[in-house]
């Protein structure tokens, strides 16, 4: 028996996924997907076409074209989206549906905009609520079996009580607010007058409604479905897909199949299944499929492959033990590795005694010798990526642009690159990286990802992917007291160098080093210097931004933006270099090379030491599970992040931690208790919900129907300065191809990383229209490598992302002149420091302020306690 067809039409919602999900799974259908303003069917295209020969026959319109494209359906779903039904564009091909002649009619159902959208084609108005309810989770009413006349095509028959999720700001008015001609209906008519059409738009007949009770004691009466009388059009306000709406909402939309199908039956429908069609599969094609077959090597590809890195290369490793007391800087300063690069993902609240968080990082990675690692390098814009290949020693080959045609993009050749170094995970392998990718991407690169336009030229010429293919690592196992040190090596049985061994013996003989007293630390009451500057956001320009995002809000155009700000802090170069602790590691009498060695490592320090300074700070008052320090090309990142982005694993279980929704740690709000007291309202747990639907539409894209779970929602967690709120969602990669099979078409994490940004938590929903209104909000500024992520992607498949909060970075490009207190000009370097928070239509100006702050407050606390001020 034939699978029913099903088409979606997305208006570019952050949800979508989750619907084609939904009627996947639960219908059993095949879902294909149209865009409403799907290039294929536009206008332009009937132009270039009509330039033909006069004599040829007329080209189909973009409707007949659209119409034609139905033919090959059981039913269709005007899904959600942000904006106004009244506007064209907001809505596209939707307008199409409501006209269609009766030969070409097929069944529809509306979803929030598509609702919207069919109330307002057939006589009704929308407007706004008195207030938006994004995220909200509501009873629905509805007659269920209690109807008069059994209503034909109530498609809420045996539906008993439910719970769903909104995410609306405007609403179908069809009378009952005295739209439509009529006057208001009183409370003693409306229990009867609810459920007959009203005489203003007498084609729709409500199925269900919301009563939501205002700050006045009335009550806001919220149209959730209609049917046509006489069409076979229903529609939905509420969300059936979401996280929150209860299971017994499920039977709504059987329900509407069910009468669907009938309908088709009685006017003997069925769909057309021959010829090609213009939508896409729900499931996003993988990024090795994207490969152009026969396209050669061009430029330096073929040199790439060829010489960068290993192809079949052998793990060598040593295990020593980890010394009670001894940290991650300790390991670094003691084998000289804070030259001047480093990549460092650090969980820095592992052995912390005083935060109890529930997320404890168990690894920390540190990679070595990053002078000698390949790294690939996009500026989004470019139509190429800039690979470099080092040698041992750390001299580098002329850098190799490598056009991006091939591939499709950026990413396609990421999985290329990966694809061909992959190693096969060992049962005996007890670590998560032993070599691969590690490195950073920037917010920017997600916009580009979701088709955001970045304005050209940009100022500057800064990576927004830069990532090295890392040999050498020191992989810290905290939980069981290990220290792994690893080196993918190039050739079998090679006995030229014992980097594991001589490494590894240096680490056995590293004690834990003396500790400057905490009560009087110096760090506690040293003061930026007088030439040092902090610019912070001003107050009532936040406030301002934050009205501004509400406005908004309230039109419909977004449900949620996450509003952020920047403050710098100048200060000169070089400023307070530390006086490192000496680190306890015999030594015999060295020779005058290891003499030289050992000055040359202390030159090394001397110059990496401010942003080291402030690393080993940050991480000690603000101990976090994700923490990272980066010097990698011209950037330098410290963070002390709580939340992680996104896991998986080889075998393709992927897993993300939205984290939204945050109280400050006080006398006020002292234990884990009184905080999820505070932060359990709807306000906080709707911003949390908002993202988690759209992460599981980001990875409901790649992993596809039914193969995304939630086992933890809305649920506190306890960090060192403050309480957050987060969710786990959790998905499976589709199986990789059998051996022997097709491995282009295989899904690897690089796919869901590709797909998920930028990250929900630092963007708002829907993501590409919030992103966009964000941009003209924070007027055009880059976020640079803040909302971005850092992390790493093992040879073996594995990869840990973190969203880059909570952090401060700097370029060494970006510097300022300034008269010292000699009055002579001084180089000064500039660090950024970024922080905001969810904006929802039940934030307050000043809350959204004070979070922000609080937010800003543990980043610029290392600068002293002066620049808190």
């Amino acid at each position: 028996m034939r699978r029913p067809r099903i088409l979606f039409l997305d208006a570019h919602d952050s949800f979508s996924n989750n619907i084609t999900s939904l009627l996947t799974t639960l219908l059993e259908a095949d879902v294909s997907v149209l865009a409403i303003d799907d290039p294929l069917l536009l206008d332009d295209h009937d132009t270039v076409a009509s330039s033909s020969s006069s004599s040829s026959p007329a080209p189909p319109s973009r409707e007949e074209r659209f119409v034609a494209e139905l033919r090959r359906y059981d039913a269709l779903v005007c899904g959600p989206g942000p904006g106004h039904p009244d506007n064209g564009a907001d809505v596209g091909l939707m307008g199409c549906v409501w006209r269609l002649a009766e030969s070409e009619m097929l069944p529809v159902l509306g979803v929030c905009l598509g609702f919207q959208s069919l109330v307002s084609a057939h006589g009704g108005r929308v407007g706004r609520l008195r207030r938006g309810l994004h995220g909200m989770v509501r009873e629905i009413v509805h007659r269920g079996d209690h109807q008069d006349g059994r209503a034909i095509g109530d498609i809420f028959r045996g539906v008993g009580r439910f719970r769903a999720t909104l995410y609306h700001s405007l609403c179908g008015d069809i009378g009952q607010n005295g739209g439509g001609g009529g006057g208001v209906v009183g409370q003693e008519e409306w229990e009867a007058a609810r459920w007959r059409a009203f005489d203003g738009c007498p084609d729709l007949l409500p199925l269900a409604w919301a009563e939501e009770e205002r700050e006045d004691g009335r009550k806001e009466r919220i149209l959730m479905a209609v049917k046509h009388r006489t069409k076979p059009f229903w529609g939905v306000q509420y969300h059936p897909e979401s996280v929150c709406t209860e299971e017994e909402g499920n039977k709504v939309v059987l329900n509407w199949f069910r009468e669907a199908q009938r309908w088709n039956e009685s006017r003997e429908r069925t769909a057309v299944t021959d010829g090609h069609g213009w939508a896409r599969a729900a499931t996003k094609a993988s990024l090795l499929s994207q490969q152009r077959v026969g396209s050669g090597h061009d430029g330096g590809t073929e040199w790439l492959w060829e010489y960068a890195d290993a192809l079949n290369p052998v793990l060598r490793s040593q295990t020593v033990p980890l010394r009670p007391g001894l940290e991650v800087p300790d390991i670094v300063e003691a084998i000289g590795l804070n030259c001047s690069e480093q990549i460092i993902l650090d969980s820095s609240n592992a052995a912390s005694e005083t935060s109890r968080a529930d997320v404890r990082g168990r690894y920390s990675i540190i990679a070595v010798c990053l002078d000698e690692a390949t790294r690939i390098e996009y500026h989004v814009g470019d139509a190429y990526a800039t690979i470099s290949v080092r040698a041992v020693g750390g001299s580098a080959v002329v850098p190799e642009q490598v056009s991006l045609a091939r591939y499709g993009s950026i990413w396609g050749l990421l999985a290329h690159f990966h694809e061909a170094r992959r190693m096969p995970v060992a049962e005996s392998s007890s670590t998560p990286f032993i070599g691969g990718f590690m490195g950073y991407i920037t917010y920017e690169q997600g916009l580009s990802d979701i088709g955001v336009p970045i304005e050209q030229p940009r100022a500057h010429r800064r990576p927004d992917v830069f990532l090295a293919w890392v040999h050498k690592s020191i992989v810290v196992d905290h939980e069981l007291g290990l220290i792994h040190v690893q080196h993918l090596s190039a050739r079998r049985g090679d006995k030229r160098e014992n980097w594991v061994g001589k490494t590894a013996d240096k680490l056995r003989s590293l004690h834990r080093p003396r500790r400057r007293p905490s009560s009087n630390s110096p760090e506690k009451t040293r003061r930026p210097s007088m030439s040092a500057s902090v610019q912070p956001p001003q107050t009532k320009e936040y406030e301002a931004k934050v009205k501004t995002c509400q406005e908004y809000i309230a039109a419909g155009e977004s449900y949620e933006l996450c509003l952020t700000d920047q403050t710098t802090l100048t200060r000169p170069l070089g400023e307070e270099a530390p006086h490192l602790n000496p680190v306890s590691v015999p030594h015999p009498r060295k020779t005058q090379h290891q003499q030289q060695q050992q000055q040359q490592q202390r030159e090394q320090l001397r110059r990496a030491s401010p942003s080291w300074t402030l690393f080993k700070r940050l991480r000690k008052h603000q101990p976090a599970p994700f923490a990272s320090y980066l010097r990698i090309g011209s950037a330098t990142l410290v963070s002390a992040s709580p939340e992680r982005f996104l896991t998986y694993d080889h075998a393709g279980l992927c897993s993300m931690r939205p984290m939204k929704g945050t109280v400050r740690k006080s006398e006020a709000v002292p234990t884990l208790a009184e905080a999820e007291r505070i932060l359990h309202v709807p306000k906080e747990e709707a911003e949390n919900l908002m993202i988690v639907d759209l992460v599981r539409h980001d990875l409901h894209g790649v992993c596809g129907a039914g193969n995304v779970t939630v086992p933890k929602l809305l649920a506190v967690e306890e960090y060192q300065s403050v309480f957050q709120m987060i969710t786990v969602v959790e998905g499976q990669l589709p199986s990789s191809p059998p051996r022997g099979g097709n491995e282009k078409g295989k899904y690897t994490g690089l796919d869901v990383l590709a797909a998920s940004l930028p990250p929900g938590s630092m963007t708002g929903a829907p993501k590409k229209r919030s992103c966009e209104i964000l941009r003209e909000i924070e007027g055009h500024k880059e976020r640079g490598l803040y909302s971005g992520v850092v992390g790493y992607m093992c040879a073996t498949g594995r990869g840990d992302w973190s969203v880059t909060i909570r952090s401060l970075f700097r370029y060494d490009d970006e510097q300022v002149v300034v008269n010292g207190e000699d009055g002579r000009p001084k180089k000064h370097e500039v660090w950024r420091i970024g922080a905001g928070g969810a904006v929802t239509i039940l934030s307050t100006p000043e809350g959204e302020r004070e979070e922000m702050f609080t937010k800003l407050a543990g980043p610029l606390r290392v600068f002293g306690e002066e620049a808190c001020r």
